[in-house]
């Protein structure tokens, strides 16, 4: 084993622990003596990543891929991170991570989302196929399939996706409004309202996510709970959210009357989109 090899050992192990701290510098001061290695370079940007020095993070996966590495992983990783923020060099690399490597899924289902992002459902949803077949208990793998699907119009068996997501990771307020938002495609309303109310209080910070679970409760005449959520969402907007959150408030006011057209009209469509185009 290598001096590098011992070094990523050490950092997982920390990351394992949720010391992302120590992980990072770690690997920053191995980084001081080996400062193109790909594989330092890659997990280094993950820490950075989970600490939310997201500038900083996207900087060192663009040092990453400018060595071009061969490990595919490591080009799943990097290519996946800079992808988030548009670069034009995350689809050779994870191009190349699905090509090198059609057994292993984070090659796989990364590059499926990408092209699902792209509008190229249909090839996206070749390798997320491929990805379900590899790990089909990887929450990742049942997102991003959802995601291709419900971009297709397919909301059906998006939902069904989505709904596996939400039983792989109960935590994750994420895939919950995802199935809360296909679910009203589907005119399901009930089972909508509650993945909706259930994503946004996991996802508290979440400002749209509160408002949705508070129309989409006003629209089931769970009036309780959608004052709950409305001030939820008060406390968390802010700029343009602010108009949206005094709409749904007014129509919240009136007994709900409205909230369903204001739901499924205005605010439940571009949500669905926007959501489904986001890098979670």
């Amino acid at each position: 084993m290598t001096d590098i090899d011992q070094v990523l050992e050490q950092a997982l192990a920390h990351a394992e622990e949720g010391d992302w701290s120590a992980a990072e510098k770690l690997l920053r001061d191995e980084l001081e003596k080996a400062p193109e290695d790909p594989r330092l370079l890659c997990w280094l940007g993950v820490a950075q990543q989970e600490l939310g020095l997201s500038s900083l993070a996207y900087d060192t996966f663009r040092r990453c891929i400018s060595t071009q590495p061969v490990d595919p992983h490591v080009l799943a990783i990097a290519g996946y991170a800079i992808a988030r923020l548009d670069d034009p060099d995350a689809e050779p690399a994870l191009r190349l991570a699905a090509i090198t490597a059609p057994d292993l899924p984070i090659a796989r289902w990364s590059y499926g989302a990408y092209l699902a992002r792209e509008g190229l459902l249909d090839d996206a949803l070749r390798e997320l196929d491929a990805a379900s077949g590899l790990a089909p208990d990887d929450p990742h793998v049942a997102v991003e399939r959802g995601g291709a699907l419900a971009l297709k119009g397919e909301f059906g068996v998006a939902a069904h996706e989505f709904q596996r997501a939400v039983t792989l990771t109960p935590d994750d307020g994420w895939p919950r409004i995802l199935l809360g938002l296909v679910l009203l495609e589907l005119r399901r309303w009930e089972p909508a309202a509650t993945a909706l109310v259930e994503g946004a209080r996991l996802r508290g910070a979440d400002a749209g996510a509160q408002v949705l679970a508070a129309l989409a409760a006003a629209a089931w005449g769970w009036l309780d709970i959608a004052e709950e959520m409305i001030e939820r969402a008060r406390v968390q907007a802010v700029g343009a959210d602010r108009a949206l959150v005094r709409e749904a408030e007014r129509t919240i006011a009136h007994g709900g009357r409205g909230a369903r057209s204001l739901l499924m009209t205005t605010v439940a469509p571009g949500a669905l989109r926007e959501r489904l185009m986001a890098w979670e």
